[in-house]
């Protein structure tokens, strides 16, 4: 016991987190579109791999609700063998990445947009899994599961198959949301493996006519990407393998920093983290599995549950390997809408509606940001929606910083004086040049540049251009003042 000190809090906890994984790994795997075994064995691999290289001590690794909508929309376009060929991909750039030290990169991204991305796909997602509650197919696209819902509402309540499935994910909704109320031992099981307990037992008792989830078999779902996934694939899946790469990268190194604040331990090395994350999502590929991220939810309920190192992460993939390789056609007794109501449930936890509210009072910009990411991702998809908010959010700092001030004195004798101070980029320009061109043209003008901490070579130009046209002839030429280049870079010109 002297080499594992806190061998009794770790075991404890696995077992809490294995509780927690398991009906999440087989949610989300049903709900992307795969085989259910698939989900565990991405558990099993999140547990092992990452569990056991250097990074995060205390965060945990497996299928995650926020891949769930890519994941469903790459297996839709390419195929499930060309799964594997993009997991691996996106596990080798994340290595890559991770040897090149870009980890702690991740951290300049602005949290607007991880919000609004989180927020996108919980909507997508609740939308989807609506229609599976009720046992009925989802359209492909984000904004016909929204727009379709009132005609999916109409067809469940004309089929008593569609309400009785509808009533078990309700139900499990229900239970997972009040569960955390329950006095005694009880409180300590997990909601969501409460909540699918209680579904299996009811639709077993009262024999509901509900879809189950299918099992093939541990061994026979795994797929490794044989040549023809790799032929097959044209350019077009870079985007999809990109947007696997950041959005799995940033969700993990986002959750480290999230569970680093939740305990006193070890905090995150990103670099490290990014490449056992990539390690993890190597082996996920090779063995055609989902991509794994580090989850929240899992991760905090490690810390709650007491762990104290690695060991934990590690154990509860040992017991998801367990579970799948003794009792897969367990399995079959889930019914689907159970899986549809932990997914709606982890959905709606996704939506950061407190963050939009709290930005809304003090940083009114940067909660558009997050609704445009948001609104992006259900209309478009979600690799060109997170490039739209990641793009408002550089124009929005780069519009906070360009602030230039124009101060104009004019004594009604002499040269009229304007004095530009601040940061001038192209951003204001067409303020800047509004300004200087109703300057009168017949007297005198100086205009003194000295005063500014940057200017870009934009604006650079335009001034210098409206510096000799905007004298009219017989009037004096404008007096342009500048920074020496040693100072601030600002080059040098004559007066």
């Amino acid at each position: 016991m002297s080499r594992f000190p806190h061998l009794r809090q770790d075991f404890a906890a696995s077992l809490v987190v294995f509780l927690v994984a398991l009906p999440l790994c087989v949610g989300v795997a049903v709900a992307s579109g795969v085989p259910a075994e698939l989900g565990l064995i991405t558990g099993i691999v999140g547990g092992l791999v990452p569990g056991l290289l250097p990074g995060s001590s205390l965060q945990v690794s497996g299928p995650a609700a926020g891949l769930t909508v890519l994941v469903f929309e790459a297996v839709d376009a390419y195929g499930l063998p060309a799964l594997g060929v993009i997991v691996l991909a996106a596990g080798l750039l994340q290595l890559a990445m991770g040897a090149l030290r870009l980890g702690r990169w991740f951290r300049a991204i602005s949290l607007s947009v991880v919000e609004g991305m989180l927020a996108g796909i919980g909507l997508v997602l609740i939308a989807g899994q609506l229609y599976a509650a009720a046992g009925l197919t989802a359209p492909a696209s984000g904004t016909d599961k929204i727009l379709g819902l009132p005609g999916a509402v109409a067809d469940a309540l004309g089929s008593n198959e569609a309400l009785a499935s509808l009533a078990v994910g309700a139900g499990t909704v229900a239970v997972m949301v009040l569960w955390r109320r329950m006095p005694g031992p009880a409180g300590a099981v997990p909601g969501a493996l409460a909540a699918v307990l209680l579904a299996t037992a009811v639709t077993l008792a009262f024999g509901a006519p509900v879809a189950t989830v299918e099992v093939q078999g541990l061994l026979d779902a795994v797929q490794p990407p044989g040549a023809d996934a790799f032929g097959g694939l044209g350019i077009g899946v870079l985007g999809t393998i990109v947007a696997f790469t950041l959005i799995a990268s940033a969700e993990s190194l986002f959750s480290a920093a999230a569970v680093d604040r939740l305990h006193d331990g070890p905090h995150t090395r990103y670099d490290k983290e990014l490449m056992a994350q990539g390690a993890g999502n190597t082996v996920c590929g090779i063995l055609g599995a989902l991509p794994l991220t580090a989850v929240i939810v899992r991760s905090s309920a490690n810390v709650r549950a007491g762990a104290r190192t690695k060991a934990s992460r590690v154990l509860h993939g040992v017991w998801l390997l367990l579970f799948a390789a003794l009792l897969p056609s367990a399995l079959a007794l889930i019914p689907l809408p159970a899986l549809a109501g932990i997914l709606v449930h982890a959905g709606w936890k996704l939506i950061p509606f407190r963050a939009v509210a709290t930005l809304w009072r003090g940083q009114r910009g940067e909660a558009l940001i997050l609704v445009a990411t948001a609104v992006s991702i259900v209309v478009v998809n979600m690799f060109e929606g997170v490039l739209i908010g990641l793009a408002l959010a550089v124009v929005k700092t780069a519009w906070e910083a360009s602030q230039a001030k124009l101060e104009v004195i004019d004594k009604g004798a002499g040269p009229v004086q304007v004095y530009l101070t601040g940061n001038a980029t192209f951003l204001r320009l067409p303020r800047i040049l509004d300004t200087l061109e109703s300057l009168p043209r017949d007297r005198p003008v100086e205009l003194d540049l000295t005063g500014l901490h940057h200017v870009d070579h934009a604006c650079l130009t335009a001034l210098r251009n409206w510096s000799e046209r905007h004298s009219a002839p017989g009037t004096a030429p404008v007096k342009l003042t500048e920074r020496p280049a040693e100072e601030k870079g600002l080059p040098v010109t004559a007066a």
